[in-house]
């Protein structure tokens, strides 16, 4: 295994870190903005890499689909087919495939399912998943798992956690290991600590070169969630970089970076800049509410992105109200801006050993809430 990953600082549980890949550093915690199918909507790739973005998400369920693997391998992988030189993350399709509960027949060898988009019929199975993510020539593969929704019994997830952790092996058995990149085990146990500690375990003995936690944000609450988070990432290896899987808000950002976690992703930036929701360090502002209507300010007058720089709250409501694609792409551009800008504030804060006071004013000002008088 040849990802290079370095703990450089620590503040209690929070860390600091650098995980190098063939396609270049990813400085951590991390936030990673989701191509899903091969781009980050409403956005050009130099326009991700100018947020400060280092790493995208790509989705091996959708790419499969829709262009097909071998025809991005045939066009370069897909670094070269978007046009994005940076490290790339792909998912294992596992958590679409649950979405499809309903278009789906689950067993042990792995996973029939219809197409979302033809009807047509698939087979994902662990070695199917790797084969896939090496042809997207993506730098960090996930392995396989089945992703359980929450509430669910001790005994149904303890079933499928075994079941994730036994693909794990197979996965593992099946990635092909070359120089700058790397496989992720997937931490698996829902809400309960025993099957949590067991599926650590499990994968500590495989071996990874990073450890997800998996099986959260799907409906269990932020105060659950946290309540995993005090003692998840303890039980994954010290000098390994810890993912969580589809997360989240700024507020959960924050409070997994300090339960020691050091990469994220979720889809909220992006469909929040299709939705006229903008995220701000006052909190998140609805654009198209009346009272932007002749408001001559940025949306955050501290940020350095186009929209901010260069419009004001009341173009951008007329956009929204006009349903104008230009409001989406300043829109997302802002808000993948701020969760960068998030990122490199909890990374100087714990070069400088002042996590403690970023994140009490991080929680101050997100309370305030917009200021509505100008």
């Amino acid at each position: 295994m040849s990802l290079q990953f370095e703990v450089l600082k620590k503040h209690g549980k929070a860390r600091r870190g650098k995980l190098q890949t063939k396609h270049g550093v990813v400085n951590t915690p991390a936030f990673m903005p989701v191509g899903t199918c091969g781009t980050v909507k409403a956005m050009m790739p130099e326009s991700v890499a100018a947020t400060g973005a280092e790493i995208l998400l790509g989705n091996t369920y959708h790419l499969m689909l829709r262009p097909g693997a071998d025809l991005v391998e045939k066009m370069g992988g897909l670094h070269k087919f978007m046009n994005w030189d940076k490290p790339i993350l792909t998912d294992s399709g596992g958590f679409q495939v649950m979405s499809l509960s309903g278009l789906r027949k689950l067993n042990e060898d792995g996973v029939w399912f219809s197409s979302h988009v033809d009807g047509k019929k698939f087979f994902l199975s662990p070695e199917e998943s790797m084969k896939i993510q090496h042809k997207l020539d993506s730098n960090i593969t996930m392995c396989f798992d089945e992703c359980v929704k929450l509430p669910a019994s001790h005994e149904d997830v303890s079933k499928s956690m075994e079941m994730s952790m036994r693909w794990a092996k197979r996965s593992k058995d099946a990635w092909i290991n070359r120089d700058g990149y790397g496989i992720f085990g997937i931490q698996q146990g829902g809400t309960y600590e025993d099957l949590r500690k067991i599926s650590a375990d499990k994968l500590r003995e495989i071996g990874f070169d990073g450890y997800a936690i998996g099986g959260l944000a799907v409906g269990e609450g932020q105060e659950t969630m946290f309540e995993v988070l005090d003692y998840a990432p303890d039980m994954l290896p010290e000098d390994k970089p810890r993912y969580l899987m589809g997360v989240g808000r700024p507020d959960d950002i924050m409070g997994a970076v300090l339960r020691g976690v050091d990469m994220f992703d979720c889809v909220m930036p992006t469909r929040s800049g299709r939705t006229s929701q903008a995220f701000t360090a006052r909190g998140t502002i609805n654009i198209r509410n009346a009272r932007h209507r002749e408001d001559p300010r940025p949306l955050e007058a501290e940020c350095d992105c186009p929209l901010c720089k260069n419009y004001s709250r009341a173009y951008i409501h007329h956009l929204q109200k006009c349903n104008e694609v230009l409001a989406v792409m300043l829109l997302t551009w802002h808000n993948i801006r701020y969760y960068q800008r998030l990122m490199q504030g909890i990374r100087n804060a714990l070069d400088n050993g002042t996590l403690d006071e970023f994140a009490k004013d991080f929680y101050t000002h997100q309370a305030m809430g917009d200021i509505e008088e100008f």
